[in-house]
C-alpha cells in the first residue's frame, strides 16, 4: 500500500539543532480559544463589577467575600494564561533524540529511536507517525500541509531507520471499503 522511501545518507552521531513546527490549529479550534478568550474577559469585568459593589458596601470584614472574589479572579486569569498557553506554544520540535509535542505547557516526549515508520494519507491529507513501542502506536501530525517534507526530513536525518510512505486517495477508500465488508 503505496511507495516505500528508506533515507540512509545521513549518520546518527551527527549533531543537528532543534527543528520546530508550529500546531495547525482548525478554524474551530480558533473560534473556541475566541470564545474562552472572551468568557476570561466577561469573567474578570463581572467580578470586577461585584467587586466594587462588594467594597462599595462597606461590609469588608467578610472573609467568604474576599475568598469569592480572588477564587473568581485567580480562575479568570489562569484559564487566560492557559489559552494564551496553547496558541503560543504549541508545537512539534525534532531534537537529536526526541520528537517533543507541547501542546502549551503539556509536554510528550518521544524517542526517535522508537519511531519506525511516517506515512502521509493523501486522500485525508494526515501525517501519521508510527512508534513500536506498545503503549503509543501512532500519533497524527497537526501542522500545514506544506510542512509535511520538512517534517518528514527532520526525523528521518536524525534517524535514517524511519521509513516514509503514503497511500494514494484511492488506496485509502479501497481499504475502508474492505474494512466494511468484514
Amino acid at each position: 500500500m503505496g511507495y516505500t522511501e528508506s533515507m540512509t545518507d545521513q549518520t546518527q552521531t551527527e549533531q543537528f539543532t532543534p527543528d520546530t513546527f508550529k500546531f495547525k490549529f482548525s478554524p474551530v479550534m480558533l473560534a473556541l480559544f475566541a470564545l474562552l478568550f472572551v468568557l476570561c474577559a466577561a469573567g474578570i469585568g463581572l467580578t470586577t463589577w461585584q467587586f466594587v459593589g462588594f467594597l462599595k458596601s462597606g461590609d469588608l470584614a467578610s472573609p467568604y467575600e474576599w475568598m469569592k472574589y480572588l477564587l473568581l479572579y485567580l480562575v479568570s486569569v489562569l484559564l487566560a494564561v492557559l489559552l494564551v498557553a496553547m496558541l503560543v506554544r504549541s508545537r512539534y520540535v525534532v531534537t537529536d533524540k526526541e520528537l517533543i509535542l507541547q501542546f502549551g505547557f503539556i509536554k510528550s516526549r518521544y524517542q526517535l529511536s522508537k519511531i519506525y515508520s511516517v506515512r502521509l494519507f493523501k486522500g485525508s491529507r494526515k501525517l501519521a507517525v508510527y512508534f513500536d513501542d506498545f503503549k503509543t502506536e501512532y500519533t497524527v501530525i497537526v501542522v500545514k500541509e506544506e510542512w509535511y517534507d520538512d517534517f518528514v526530513q527532520a526525523l528521518v536525518k536524525r534517524n535514517a531507520r524511519i521509513s516514509y510512505d503514503f497511500t494514494t486517495a484511492e488506496e485509502e477508500k479501497n481499504w475502508k471499503n474492505e474494512q466494511k465488508k468484514k
